[in-house]
């Protein structure tokens, strides 16, 4: 499935309301700021990747990459270990 920037800042809104969190308390548990992850949550095109991956990963969700089929490997999955 394809999903636009606007639909994966609605994911990790709805997310991190249903776990009761705020936007600066993911903002400071991810090492981002308060305004990156608002530009995230109305789909801002332009957020570093880099940082969003962290935001996904603070709220525990996964992010699949499905390679081409001309490759060896046909799903990878990205999983990034949280370090302490």
């Amino acid at each position: 499935m394809r999903y636009t920037s606007q639909q994966i800042g609605l994911m990790i809104r709805d997310t991190r309301k249903k776990l009761g969190v705020t936007q600066k308390d993911l903002a400071l548990t991810s090492g981002t700021g308060l305004r990156f992850v608002i530009d995230l949550e109305r789909g801002k095109e332009t957020c570093e990747i880099g940082k969003a991956l962290r935001v996904l990963q603070t709220l525990g969700i996964k992010l699949t990459l499905t390679l081409p089929a001309t490759t060896t490997a046909t799903t990878t999955t990205a999983t990034t270990k949280k370090e302490d």
